[in-house]
């Protein structure tokens, strides 16, 4: 019945010969349908240029530029479609695409200008009858890409609560593959990211299931895709197009697919490094954290001889001393370390800068020298019984942790702090306590209210689901000891942490009260830098801020013109920002030595 029906429809138009002839008059006097694509709208405040719509258009028809009023900033381009009617079509692709829902088309088709180059314009920029028309296209209700990203695999939280397993299984292939055509490939996320990945051409390469070409994407400009496939702090996500109306890409989780299915065995052969030309030139790099680990992959690949300085046993800085291993497994650290190694850097660990050796001595030994030393020290809040023994500082117990040190578990702990590192030691402790007492008896309290808690949103939503509980929007006021013992914390309300011009300065209701009950308190509000390896006479030749920071340039160069510093002690607290700059480092160090030739 259905082919018949294809036949024959055409003729039914035939009925219509006898009919008499519409002639419609005046019709630039009559109005468009409701749903008529006219002439494009677009919501320039909404709209973050990300070229979606100048992606999609088969005809040229769209160029992004510059509108004046519009800054570049994270998450937006600073650019704006402009149209050119001599190429449009008006197939809405552009409307239909679009991220942020801010390019619709209004109902209009007239529009009657002398000038031909006028009919180029930027809508939402420049005035037009149009640009207040509610009738017109707008995006439909189906999507080109799918707005809700494939949820990551984990472990349910009474399968992960007294284990330090890893959390997070990763993406198998299929899914994977589904949640890479999310990608609209607008590169937004790339300008965010400080290490300026080329997030959407990996991102391709996984649609590709060219692992391999995907690999060498991501070793251009991050020699530790394991480890920030995994505990990034993913600001790439934050800004991504496709958030504005749907889900955020799973960038970080895409990367670790990649770094996870390429086996290490073949790293030299993928990445093309099994012969790199040596030029006779030696950079000393004191401490093994992320810049420093960075920096010597690329100072390697440059023929460098580069030889870390480490403190502890083993490398990795605070990423393996300060972030738990059910966040980030310890062989996967060694994963990306150990093709470092392989390039010629050489570790020289248990070595400590300033009692071991001496940065004077480096000077002397080495054509320059990197210093990314991380923030390892504890601060104190310095409230009374800060003083007690069984008060402690985060950074010293997840150290003591990773080092396979038993450290004291209470059976009540409080924790003051609400960042990730405040998350990491309460789930610590958590698991500590769950193993020893078989319950969990861990608070931790911050004065940040929970919207604005530094911590990763699925940091304070996984510690709960392990039975620690969060409590922020509280000020320590003093630790009650009893019988030199603790008893408990004290706070007060804190009604807001910064000012109307963003600075720290929290204020507080002193009649609102509460105590939490512990035997233990552990300090989590931030870290400190340790320059005791800087000499007095290299402090004096050495530019600081008024916060005790070495002043660097563009590249990492401080005052000492031999002397480069990066990682945390300059930006930091975070793991890419330590990638990028060390990179940046290793090539300043590069023009540096070759200025002197």
């Amino acid at each position: 019945m259905g082919k018949i029906n294809d036949i024959l429809s055409p003729f039914t138009a035939w009925k219509h010969l006898v009919n008499e002839p519409l002639t419609v008059k005046k019709p630039l006097e009559r109005e468009g349908a409701d749903r008529y694509r006219g002439f494009h709208k677009n919501e320039i405040d909404k709209c973050i240029g990300c070229g979606t719509c100048e992606d999609i258009c088969q005809n040229a028809a769209i160029d992004l530029v510059p509108v004046e009023g519009i800054e570049t900033k994270d998450g937006d381009s600073g650019l704006r479609p402009k149209i050119d009617y001599g190429r449009c079509c008006w197939c809405a692709l552009c409307v239909d695409i679009c991220t942020t829902n801010s390019l619709s088309m209004s109902n209009e088709f007239k529009w009657i200008d002398e000038d031909a180059d006028n009919f180029l314009f930027i809508p939402g920029a420049d005035d037009k009858p149009w640009n207040n028309s509610e009738k017109g296209w707008k995006k439909p209700d189906y999507n080109l890409y799918d707005p809700n990203r494939v949820d990551m695999q984990e472990l349910h939280p009474e399968d992960r609560d007294k284990s330090f397993i890893e959390i997070v299984q990763g993406y198998s292939k299929e899914q994977a593959l589904k949640e890479a055509d999310r990608c609209v490939e607008c590169g937004i996320c790339t300008a965010t990211c400080p290490a300026h990945m080329g997030i959407p051409e990996y991102i391709r390469a996984i649609r590709n299931d060219d692992l391999e070409e995907g690999l060498r994407i991501l070793y251009d400009t991050n020699p530790l895709p394991e480890i920030c496939g995994r505990i990034c702090t993913h600001k790439c996500e934050t800004v991504c197009s496709v958030g504005h109306t749907g889900d955020p890409l799973s960038i970080r989780w895409l990367k670790r697919y990649i770094a996870d299915q390429n086996p290490s065995e073949r790293f030299k052969e993928i990445l093309g490094t099994d012969t790199i030309e040596q030029n006779g030139k030696k950079i000393a790099i004191i401490g093994s954290g992320p810049s420093g680990l960075s920096a010597a992959h690329y100072l390697a690949l440059m023929g460098y001889s580069c030889t870390i300085f480490e403190k502890l046993p083993l490398a990795g800085g605070m990423m393996r001393y300060g972030i738990p291993e059910y966040r980030l497994p310890y062989d996967q650290i060694d994963k990306d370390i150990n093709y470092i190694l392989s390039l010629g850097v050489e570790i020289k660990y248990n070595v400590t800068i300033g009692k071991d050796n001496t940065l004077d001595q480096l000077h002397k030994d080495f054509d320059a020298v990197f210093t990314g030393t991380g923030l390892h020290l504890g601060r104190s809040t310095r409230i009374p019984g800060t003083e007690h023994k069984d008060v402690h500082f985060a950074t010293d117990l997840l150290r003591e942790i990773s080092l396979g040190n038993e450290i004291p578990v209470a059976e009540k702990v409080v924790v003051i702090g609400g960042g990730n590192v405040a998350m990491d030691i309460t789930r610590s402790m958590a698991r500590l306590q769950n193993q020893k007492f078989g319950k969990v008896n861990v608070i931790a309290t911050s004065l940040e209210s929970e919207d604005i808690m530094p911590a990763d949103r699925e940091e304070i939503v996984e510690a709960r689901e392990e039975n620690a509980q969060i409590i922020p929007g509280w000020g320590p006021q003093s630790i009650e000891i009893k019988n030199d013992k603790i008893t408990g914390l004290h706070v007060i309300k804190c009604l807001s942490v910064f000012d109307e011009e963003g600075r720290f300065n929290p204020k507080f209701d002193e009649n609102i009260k509460d105590f939490f009950e512990a035997e233990m308190v552990i300090e989590s509000i931030g870290q400190g830098m340790d320059l005791s390896y800087l000499t007095d006479e290299i402090k004096e030749n050495l530019k600081m801020d008024n916060r005790g920071r070495i002043i660097v340039d563009n590249n990492f160069q401080s005052s000492l013109e031999w002397l480069f510093v990066g990682g945390d002690i300059i930006q930091g607290p975070d793991v890419i920002h330590g990638i990028a700059n060390g990179h940046k480092a290793a090539i300043g160090i590069d023009n540096y030595i070759n200025s002197k030739k």
